[in-house]
């Protein structure tokens, strides 16, 4: 499942970023990388998705949220 498509108030694992080099090593210098566990706060109209991870909260656009791969977080 794409992060995009994922419900407001639920918790994800990021299976992979599909994005480019340069792009995708900026999220991990942030901490989003394989195994990372995140939760979707809401989803604006315009399209950004605004998630929590390590004690953040941080907006990503379309573009990106479409490119990141997730799964549902086991408890």
């Amino acid at each position: 499942m794409k992060l995009i498509e994922g419900e407001i108030g639920s918790e994800y694992q990021v299976e992979d970023v599909e994005l480019g080099l340069a792009l995708e090593r900026r999220l991990e210098a942030l901490g989003i990388l394989p195994g990372t566990r995140l939760r979707i706060l809401n989803k604006k109209s315009h399209g950004a998705v605004i998630i929590f991870f390590f004690f953040l909260r941080f907006a990503l656009g379309t573009g990106i949220a479409r490119k990141i791969i997730v799964k549902e977080a086991a408890i």
